[in-house]
């Protein structure tokens, strides 16, 4: 039987080989299972990892694995096997996606990360001043059943167009046949997102954006006004119900880490949760085999 913030035999199976890799030769590890559940018990309850049940071991050992998982990629490739599980099962959607954001309020504690880091690390460690005081913005994307496919960090204050097409670049959905899945058929998405060059980038990449106007004046330019979809629009409190899936996490919901790739890892653990919810036992058709009225 398996504590609240555990994985289960089912789901541990699923990301064991990736997970635990067979060890050859070395020092024994730790139980990288125990180690995982160390960290879903801080991603789930958002306190300190000095504050860790015994039954998870070492605290240190757990915050020294999790800075393992993040620095080597665990995380995200846990995260596309995940990805390809839902979709050679036909529980993801390929043709409607969803993106919006959301901005999560950062603690005292998480504005003392060091200005000397490495590469990938954002001088502003993805931290600005909004509405809600010093905040962190999230911005994801999700297909039509509410399963994440891609996200990004932002400062609080930054523009929702202007991460639009970095957030839907690091989409990369493998597949067992043929080329990883990189677009899709329509993207749906608030007026925050309404803006001519993003709407240019869509037709680029053949996706019809299906976004609602801005009450201003425009001028006269090829394709506007564009045909709006609303009964597919009404679909958008989808990419909403994501958030407030995710946000059930504390450390989803507030951001507790100094540096934007430490709060980065703790968002990719809170999708694998996500993605481990779903019943890989159960199989039904492709969404693409179903009759779309928008297809």
């Amino acid at each position: 039987m398996t504590g609240r913030y555990e994985t289960s035999d089912s789901q541990w199976q699923l990301i064991e080989d990736i997970v635990s890799p067979a060890q050859s030769m070395g020092r024994p590890r730790k139980d990288d299972r125990q180690m995982l559940n160390g960290t879903y018990w801080a991603l789930c309850s958002g306190a300190k990892l000095r504050d860790l049940p015994e039954r998870y071991g070492p605290w240190s050992t757990v915050y020294a694995r999790l800075r393992q998982y993040r620095d080597d990629g665990t995380f995200e490739a846990v995260l596309s096997w995940l990805q390809l599980r839902l979709r050679d099962d036909g529980l993801m959607d390929l043709e409607t996606w969803m993106i919006d954001s959301t901005a999560v309020r950062a603690t005292r504690a998480s504005g003392g990360g060091g200005k000397k880091g490495r590469s990938e690390e954002p001088l502003d460690h993805a931290l600005g001043r909004s509405r809600g005081g010093i905040t962190t913005k999230i911005h994801l994307i999700c297909d039509r059943l509410g399963w994440p496919i891609a996200f990004t960090l932002s400062a609080g204050q930054e523009s929702d167009t202007r991460y639009f097409m970095p957030t839907l670049e690091k989409v990369h959905l493998p597949g067992t046949l043929g080329w990883p899945r990189k677009r899709c058929r329509y993207i749906v998405a608030d007026k925050g997102y309404d803006s001519d060059e993003l709407r240019r980038y869509c037709d680029r990449a053949l996706i019809k954006p299906v976004i609602t106007q801005r009450k201003m004046k425009r001028k006269n330019r090829l394709g506007l006004p564009r045909g709006f979809d609303k009964p597919m629009y009404r679909q958008r409190n989808i990419v909403e119900r994501s958030f407030s899936w995710l946000k059930e996490f504390r450390r989803f919901a507030t951001r507790y880490e100094n540096l934007a790739r430490s709060f980065y890892a703790m968002v990719c653990v809170a999708c694998i949760c996500r993605c481990l919810r779903a019943d890989f036992s159960y199989k039904p058709r492709a969404a693409w085999q179903y009759s779309w009225r928008y297809g």
